[in-house]
């Protein structure tokens, strides 16, 4: 029989459900393409990160601002473009332009949740100051912590396929380390952001997870090697003149492939790829520990990377180019309650979205008005929504940022200028040129299509605080 009593308690206990905020584990990773099995990767082996795009939503067509770590970062975390954070390379600090910006988790926290970082969220050069605050950003969290594991020991170990290039952060460097999982970096980012979780399991968190791999030297434990042969990896074809369908400032990586042999190319693939699966490894860890500690119904897990990667698209490796490779990346959201749970969504979004869209989520109060994102919510409710939002990203080419290289993408086309088109451009038409093989900038037939973009692209970045 319900006593007075006892439906006072339950109603009590009703309310303070009702009243409990939704929390947010924000994950990032440093480097990752899309070399995941949730995106149809035939060959790298994601099973938890397709266990998390199963109980949200998968971006598709995911776009950074500036394909470079501390640029696109400073974009992420403020919500503002590049060229308003004035962030084009890896020293900068963007409070120097912008001292008082509101950072998203600095939005957190003045929402009142507990705001802490562990590992690499902020810019801080990988693997050179790793167990350091770097370019961190104090007032964004109540606590931080900076892990540093064996791999920092092994770094004299590796093999390095392009000694020439300075410093290992990057070179194509790797080391199938036999230490066990938790002693490395990324083994302790997961730990430590478990501690977290379980110390502030009862009051309303803001966690950010930052792991450092894949980010070269591509250092894990050996068992996530063991799980990709290197003779059955294909290297991406290069054709010989490749590196002239675009501008010369389009391409990052010269000579082609560094000059690296067939079985070079395998070795890097497949230690990029164990890279991958380990830390896919350590986000399961966390995907456990939130259902252990039941956290799971009452939390939003982002996951996301910097910016992309290439792997030998065009013969470029690494960033700083504005191909699909470089500029596209992994972003999954889970959230409770969603109304579309295990779909993809084929929009093009930014990750300038992700500030406005979690500060929506939430429920935040006191949001900055000027953010150049959009709220996601549209399309975690219905991802085949109507969605009118191209991505635009750049990189620079110069010192003093003289040549800059701005693109935009749609769903189907990208177009891309270099200082305003003086120093050339760029279209293709991904409906019939996924590979980017053809630049139709100088076709007649698609004057319009370059015209049309060109000006959506310009107003835009004008928009978002370019000069020039």
């Amino acid at each position: 029989m319900l006593t007075r009593r006892n439906f006072l308690l339950s109603s009590i206990a009703a309310a303070a459900q009702a009243k409990r905020r939704t929390n947010v584990l924000f994950i990032a990773t440093d480097d990752m393409n899309n070399a995941l099995s949730c995106y149809g990767h035939p060959v790298v082996k994601s099973p938890n990160l397709d266990r998390l795009a199963a109980r949200g939503v998968r971006f598709d067509r995911a776009y950074c601002q500036f394909a470079l770590c501390s640029p696109s970062r400073s974009s992420l975390m403020t919500g503002l473009g590049p060229d308003t954070t004035t962030i084009y390379n890896l020293q900068k600090h963007f409070r120097e332009a912008i001292p008082n910006v509101v950072t998203l988790s600095q939005c957190f926290q003045k929402n009142g949740y507990f705001a802490a970082r562990v590992g690499k969220i902020y810019h801080y050069g990988n693997p050179g100051q790793i167990g350091t605050d770097g370019l961190d950003d104090p007032p964004s969290w109540n606590h931080k912590v900076n892990p540093k594991g064996i791999d920092k020991a092994e770094e004299p170990k590796v093999t390095n396929h392009t000694p020439e290039r300075t410093g290992l952060g990057s070179a194509i460097a790797f080391y199938a380390s036999p230490a066990p999982d938790e002693a490395h970096t990324d083994g302790m980012v997961a730990d430590e952001t478990i501690k977290l979780l379980e110390q502030n399991k009862d009051k309303p968190f803001f966690l950010a997870a930052g792991f450092y791999r894949p980010h070269c030297p591509y250092i894990a434990p050996k068992k996530y090697f063991d799980m990709y042969s290197a003779d059955k990896l294909e290297p991406i074809p290069y054709t010989e003149g490749e590196n002239t369908i675009a501008p010369p400032w389009a391409y990052f990586t010269k000579p082609p492939n560094w000059n690296m042999t067939r079985r070079q190319i395998q070795e890097a693939l497949q230690a990029y790829y164990a890279s991958i699966s380990f830390v896919d490894a350590n986000v399961g860890k966390l995907l456990n520990a939130l259902e252990r500690l039941g956290l799971a119904e009452n939390t939003i897990v982002v996951f996301w990377s910097d910016h992309g990667y290439g792997t030998g698209e065009h013969g470029q490796w690494m960033k700083q180019t504005v191909f699909e490779a470089a500029t596209r990346v992994p972003l999954i959201i889970a959230m409770p309650g969603a109304k579309s749970k295990g779909k993809g969504c084929a929009r093009t979004i930014e990750l300038l979205d992700l500030y406005p869209t979690l500060a929506d989520l939430c429920g935040l109060d006191h949001v900055p008005a000027n953010l150049h994102g959009k709220s996601l919510r549209p399309l975690l409710d219905n991802p085949n929504t109507r969605w009118d939002r191209p991505a635009v990203s750049q990189v620079s080419r110069q010192q003093g940022n003289t040549l800059m290289g701005y693109t935009i993408r749609t769903e189907r086309y990208r177009y891309t200028e270099w200082k305003n088109g003086d120093e050339g451009a760029e279209l293709y038409d991904y409906q019939s040129d996924p590979k980017e093989m053809q630049n139709l900038a100088k076709s007649d037939r698609h004057a319009k299509v370059r015209e049309e973009l060109q000006t959506r692209l310009r107003s835009i970045a004008k928009s978002r605080g370019k000069t020039g």
